[in-house]
């Protein structure tokens, strides 16, 4: 009888066990079910919000930036209207517009802000204090206080660098190679741009080493650009060079007609202002610098920090020539130069 019941309480406590593991089973299968639950709902939740994005740019060739950043957010499967909204405001140049844009956009809470150049992103993060910024600029962002390494940005500001101030050197070169006889050039710019100033201080630098006599001239806005480059004499230069200013370029279209009336060839550092009429530019494709911007909006929209996001550098410098405008101008370009470029208007 004892062995009887020692059986039966070794049954009870092996049943008890058994229970106890189905019982364990039971409450991990459940928990599983209701973490895929919460996570399907949050992943649905991130699916259907429309993000909010608040473009600035300072028009003019800025406006292909914003065109590559709609182009690459395409790319990546966003769609607007359906999965963000974009907010675009053209500054036409200037800094205070740049400033009460930024300043509506924090007002609205947007998710974050796309700011075209530097003097835009300097505006941009001097008069916001929360919203993540994404920035396509043409200076050294570390050198401008937007970031802490290109590595780890370790703030609320990341993006893309485009070289326009670097290549200051090399487009002047390019330019007395373009025009053998080239002794004075004319560079016009905003003295209270630092990006600008510096720009100009390379130019300086090089024109010293190429021989070349550097002619400045001061515009704050547009309206003054308008009168230095009107104020222009005939043959007070050869040539008009761009250099990193984003007022001066976002007037463009004004600059290469004005330049174009008085036969100055151009010199740039975008290619869409050559289709535009200017004679040549030596530097990047904004409309490519755009669309690597939209990988940053679409890593941020999706809960990355901009302090982890690496800033990333557009490396691809591309000599255009428009011969239509030397032809309209009165100019011969050397072979030697035109076999080099990597991309002819005719």
């Amino acid at each position: 009888m004892e062995k009887t019941l020692w059986a039966r309480v070794l049954n009870s406590d092996c049943g008890n066990r058994k229970s106890k593991i189905q019982n364990l089973k039971w409450v991990a299968l459940f928990a599983i079910v209701v973490a895929l639950t919460v996570c399907g709902a949050r992943a649905e939740a991130q699916q259907s919000k429309v993000y909010r994005v608040g473009v600035i740019h300072q028009g003019g060739p800025y406006k292909a930036v914003v065109d590559g950043l709609r182009d690459g957010l395409r790319q990546l499967g966003l769609e607007e209207g359906k999965h963000l909204l974009l907010n675009v405001r053209d500054s036409k140049g200037e800094v205070k517009a740049v400033e009460a844009a930024a300043k509506d956009f924090e007002r609205d809470r947007v998710n974050l802000i796309f700011a075209v150049t530097t003097s835009a992103t300097t505006a941009v993060k001097n008069v916001t204090s929360e919203i993540p910024i994404v920035f396509s600029v043409g200076s050294d962002p570390v050198a401008s206080g937007f970031v802490q390494s290109f590595a780890k940005p370790g703030g609320r500001l990341t993006g893309v660098q485009y070289s326009t101030t670097d290549l200051t050197g090399k487009r002047l070169e390019i330019l007395k190679e373009m025009l053998p006889k080239l002794s004075r050039v004319v560079i016009i710019y905003n003295p209270k741009n630092r990006t600008a100033v510096e720009a100009a201080a390379l130019a300086r630098q090089a024109g010293k080493q190429f021989g070349l006599q550097l002619i400045e001239r001061h515009a704050t806005s547009v309206d003054e650009l308008r009168q230095r480059f009107g104020a222009l004499k005939a043959k007070e230069a050869d040539a008009f060079f761009s250099i990193s200013d984003a007022m001066v370029t976002s007037q463009a279209q004004l600059v290469i007609d004005m330049a174009t009336s008085k036969k100055l060839p151009t010199m740039f550092s975008e290619q869409s202002l050559v289709t535009m009429g200017g004679l040549a530019s030596y530097g990047q494709n904004f409309n490519e610098v755009g669309r690597l911007a939209a990988k940053y909006v679409q890593k941020i929209m999706t809960g990355a920090q901009p302090r982890d996001l690496r800033v990333e550098i557009v490396d691809k410098f591309e000599l255009i020539i428009n011969l239509k405008t030397a032809k309209q101008i009165g100019l011969t370009i050397p072979p030697n130069v035109l076999a080099r470029a990597d991309r002819v208007i005719r």
